[in-house]
């Protein structure tokens, strides 16, 4: 089953959500630590639904779907990924490490950061993707098994959430493959 961003924005969750069932879905988790840009929130949704993720986390201070601005950005795809939202991110990670043993990778420019391209990405993993402005909080990069980062060559500091995530998410997809 595919369907374009016509079908997407109007498909009823009631009607889609037996054939979404049949989806096979990678024990990924995406956990979103205060991210503000709804528009992020609504990328990471299509991201999170093109590699058929298990779960998005929405945590902290952050918009959650039906807001018009994710509806428009993630053209449909909040209705068939799963999400819930958690008052913080180590409240995400706690239920995870409890349901299972589970890597937990942070996405951040940090002085502990490794190159995304030396991480193991064992299933089942969780990716931490942190605030546009400020990043992963320091307790929630506690609680990390490892902490990750995209070189920068530039001047500029770091990329936008969903070019980060995508870059991550598909490098450990296609090196667990």
């Amino acid at each position: 089953m595919k369907l374009n961003a016509k079908e997407l924005r109007d498909v009823d969750e009631k009607e889609i959500a037996g054939k979404l069932k049949f989806i096979k879905r990678r024990p990924i988790y995406f956990i979103l630590e205060n991210i503000y840009d709804t528009y992020n929130i609504g990328g990471l949704f299509r991201l999170a639904d093109a590699l058929a993720i298990e779960k998005i986390y929405l945590c902290g201070e952050i918009e959650v779907p039906p807001n018009s601005r994710i509806k428009k950005a993630s053209i449909g795809t909040y209705k068939v990924v799963p999400w819930e939202y958690k008052k913080t991110a180590v409240e995400a990670i706690e239920e995870l490490k409890t349901k299972k043993a589970i890597k937990i990778i942070a996405v951040e420019q940090h002085s502990t950061a490794i190159s995304y391209q030396k991480a193991d990405y064992s299933l089942p993993l969780a990716l931490i993707l942190g605030n546009e402005s400020y990043g992963v909080t320091e307790e929630t990069l506690k609680l990390a098994d490892k902490i990750v980062e995209i070189p920068m060559f530039g001047v500029n500091k770091s990329l936008n959430v969903i070019v980060s995530a995508a870059i991550v998410s598909y490098f450990a997809v296609g090196n667990i493959e």
